[in-house]
């Protein structure tokens, strides 16, 4: 095997670099960040890159401390300079991508996102970009010119519901059409792990200038647990209001999984509503504190994505 890969993260990702870097028996690259009075900043690599093959995490979500541009404008000045300094190999892994949700054209002269910030990633010489359950697996790949590895958090919901559900019936619906292949292939996993059948369905959703709207309930959840499965949770009305519809179509119970945790507006009270049970995430994107230590406690249970990025990372590394 080459020697072993660099891997570096920008600060606001450390948690989830270090738990990479653990699994991987590496050492988390030294950089710094230095930001100046005008809002400008540098990043750069502390340890010597030549020659190497870099790796560099960094999740693109809002917090309280960095908005989305930020630090994808320090993702993309971090990969240039470790171009610069001499890498072998640039690998951007990004847990979860900005601007992925905006991937085609919906009305006239609509921006395709998805493909802009691509091509920012090409420019600065990234060579390969990693992603997690991207909103639009197929969108997320054609966009790039560069080669994409997209990663699905499927095999942790699937050991985790299997451990769960007991003998208890099952349905996997996705809370809009637009997900119900994303759903399907978690039917038929979690199917398979449980040796006996799982319901399937998922529920219309038209949204329309922030207003949501459709009725139609595909699928059969009566006395099972009905398990929503999502890529994102924002505001999380999309889940309460599925949720909702599958307590009213007869569900015992109503679990939810996704796997970015984004949580904006008012999604401590989606989150804690009455019709939802439970939640799972991964750690792609660290809840806290954008909701109350309550509804995490009660609701939310978080799995570990690093298992997937760092098998990522070593099988790339290992066909060099």
């Amino acid at each position: 095997m080459p020697d072993a890969p660099a891997l570096f993260a920008l600060e606001a990702s450390r948690p989830l670099a270090e738990a990479v870097a653990s699994r991987l028996d590496v050492p988390l690259g030294r950089h710094e960040e230095r930001a100046f009075e005008d809002g400008e900043h540098k990043i750069r690599p502390l340890d010597d890159v030549e020659g190497r093959d870099v790796f560099v995490l960094g999740s693109l979500h809002e917090d309280p401390q960095m908005g989305v541009d930020a630090k994808l404008c320090r993702l993309l000045f971090f990969a240039g300079a470790l171009r610069d300094a001499g890498a072998a190999r640039v690998t951007a892994v990004v847990p979860y991508l900005c601007y992925a949700r905006k991937d085609r054209r919906t009305k006239p002269r609509d921006p395709v996102t998805t493909r802009y910030v691509a091509a920012l990633f090409e420019a600065v010489g990234v060579d390969r970009v990693i992603g997690l359950d991207v909103h639009n697996r197929a969108a997320f790949q054609n966009a790039f010119r560069v080669p994409t590895v997209h990663l699905s958090a499927r095999p942790l919901f699937v050991e985790y519901l299997r451990t769960r559900l007991g003998d208890r019936d099952a349905a996997v619906l996705s809370p809009d059409e637009g997900g119900a292949k994303r759903a399907e292939e978690l039917r038929e996993a979690l199917e398979e792990a449980l040796g006996r059948p799982v319901r399937g369905g998922f529920l219309e959703k038209k949204r329309s200038e922030g207003v949501v709207s459709g009725q139609a309930f595909v699928g059969d959840v009566e006395g099972c647990v009905a398990i929503l499965l999502d890529d994102l949770v924002a505001s999380g009305t999309t889940l309460a209001r599925a949720a909702r519809a599958c307590r009213t179509h007869g569900a015992e119970a109503v679990w939810a999984a996704a796997t970015h945790g984004v949580f904006v507006g008012d999604a401590d009270a989606a989150i804690g509503s009455e019709a939802l049970d439970q939640l799972l995430i991964t750690n792609s994107v660290p809840p806290e504190p954008r909701l109350s230590e309550a509804v995490l406690a009660a609701k939310v249970t978080t799995v570990d994505a690093s298992p997937l990025l760092a098998d990522a990372i070593r099988h790339l590394h290992a066909h060099l």
